[in-house]
């Protein structure tokens, strides 16, 4: 995990009003809640109290009420009432839920890791960084929506997507048909903690790829990828048609894929509803593909340098590697991360030649 980060973690449509859900994300047992505001919470699902999970408990007048003794938390995850003291009673400072910065928006509920959520959450959201988005994707796309569970780390997850190689071989009966296995660049720009890329591959004819460096901006190809760090990915099929994806890591060993789907060429609402029936269909079919060899990744976390032979046409899996590593160096909540990162990044990448950042 990269630390200090907005991650999505859910969709909005799944924390209710006045309900409250138990989720594991981010390696953790969580608690998500909803008052009666639409305010939602996201704490650690462990009652200051006894240990016991809070995601078992109710909400009562707008509190996240413990099923087993009975104390009340606000919003805030500090804990207002504790039965068996009395009404009258003050309660300390330290019965509190630790919880997590959240923010809501495109439809999504993001938390902003850290290893340290208490200080982080006394912060106001103010003082944090935008939450990630893509800005050439407002509120005027209707959308349609899914999820798939893979049993992978959530960064393969992201390398399959950013993965212009496998397209022909994995694919050849659904994207990948015609598309030739040769990989020109392909080109890319980075912008921030963005990635975008312009996949560029061709029939073999015994010529030679386009190496990354000498690739240039394609003028009128409207398709392309983008990334932004640390867990959202869009293929722009074109402007009125898009794919979001938000990698929602569960633990080391299983992500759930939170897919959406955008587009503005079928206004008239029963047919709006059949298209993405059909297109829902067509997208969990090429995720299976992907995720039947995905789920065999050795080991599972990707790192930057590790027991592979890279080739040109992997670029845009050894930039996000390193990309990733320079984010979790700099955003280190421990001096071990930042030695460790800084480590793999002296090292090099073995076996790719490729133009430096």
């Amino acid at each position: 995990m990269i630390p200090n980060q907005w991650y999505v973690i859910l969709a909005s449509d799944e924390v209710k009003k006045n309900r409250v859900i138990g989720v594991r994300r981010m390696g953790e047992n969580l608690v998500a809640w909803r008052d009666s505001s639409g305010v939602v919470t996201v704490a650690k699902d462990r009652c200051p109290h006894r240990g016991i999970a809070l995601s078992k408990g109710k909400m009562l007048h707008d509190h996240l009420q413990c099923p087993f003794h009975g104390l009340e938390f606000d919003s805030s995850g500090r804990c207002v009432y504790i039965p068996a003291n009395g009404k009258a009673a003050a309660v300390p400072d330290h019965f509190r839920a630790a919880g997590y910065p959240v923010a809501e928006q495109n439809g999504f509920i993001y938390l902003w890791y850290t290893v340290d959520p208490e200080n982080s959450r006394s912060r106001s959201l103010s003082n944090l960084p935008p939450v990630p988005w893509f800005d050439n994707l407002g509120g005027d796309f209707p959308s349609g929506g899914m999820t798939d569970h893979w049993k992978a780390h959530y960064s393969r997850g992201i390398e399959n997507q950013l993965d212009v190689v496998h397209v022909p071989f994995i694919h050849r009966t659904t994207i990948g048909r015609g598309i030739g296995p040769v990989v020109n660049g392909p080109y890319v720009e980075v912008s921030g903690n963005s990635i975008s890329f312009w996949p560029s591959n061709e029939q073999d004819k015994g010529q030679q790829p386009i190496p990354v460096s000498k690739m240039t901006k394609p003028e009128r190809v409207s398709t392309y990828l983008t990334f932004i760090f640390p867990n959202l990915w869009q293929n722009h099929i074109m402007d009125s048609l898009r794919i979001v994806v938000a990698f929602v890591p569960v633990d080391d060993n299983n992500t759930i894929f939170y897919l959406r789907m955008y587009q503005k060429m079928v206004p008239w609402p029963v047919l709006k509803e059949i298209f993405f029936f059909f297109l829902k269909q067509f997208n969990r079919i090429v995720l299976h593909q992907d995720r039947r060899v995905v789920e065999t990744h050795q080991p599972q976390a990707t790192r930057l340098k590790m027991d592979e032979n890279l080739i040109p046409g992997d670029y845009p899996v050894i930039l996000y590697r390193r990309m990733r590593e320079n984010l979790k160096a700099s955003n280190a909540d421990n001096a071990d991360i930042a030695v460790n990162a800084g480590k793999a990044l002296n090292e090099g990448d073995a076996g790719i030649s490729a133009p430096p950042l």
